[in-house]
């Protein structure tokens, strides 16, 4: 039986779609104003830096997402991208429990799902 899409045009997908999201986060950032808000929580959670580290962040996800969508350095910026999605999860998410909304609001869920499709995008073959 013939696949409904083959793996390499799904793992195109992944990684695209993820690499739009990673772009919308960090220009979310930049459109509203918030990196010195995002800084300032940062330090609020005793990262002492947390301007410039908001800042890296920001910067990483719009020209890493962009980077990842067009296919270059799929194994680096997944992995590099890891480094900061799991610290946020203990830090930031797993107060709130499980769900993104629902039961509860702000939740893991979402994170751990980008820590999958990262896995998969790092063990993806060029």
């Amino acid at each position: 039986m013939a696949a409904f899409i083959s793996q390499r045009h799904a793992l195109l997908a992944l990684r695209i779609m993820v690499g739009i999201i990673m772009m919308a986060h960090g220009f979310q950032r930049l459109y509203y104003g918030t990196v010195a808000d995002f800084g300032g929580y940062l330090d609020s959670l005793g990262l002492m830096i947390g301007t410039p580290i908001a800042w890296s962040i920001t910067l990483f996800e719009l020209g890493a997402g962009a980077t990842l969508a067009l296919g270059f350095f799929k194994k680096w910026i997944s992995l590099t991208w890891l480094l900061v999605i799991v610290p946020g999860i203990f830090l930031v998410h797993l107060p709130n429990g499980w769900y993104v909304v629902g039961p509860s609001s702000g939740g893991i869920e979402y994170s751990c799902l980008i820590v999958v499709c990262l896995l998969v995008l790092a063990a993806e073959r060029s």
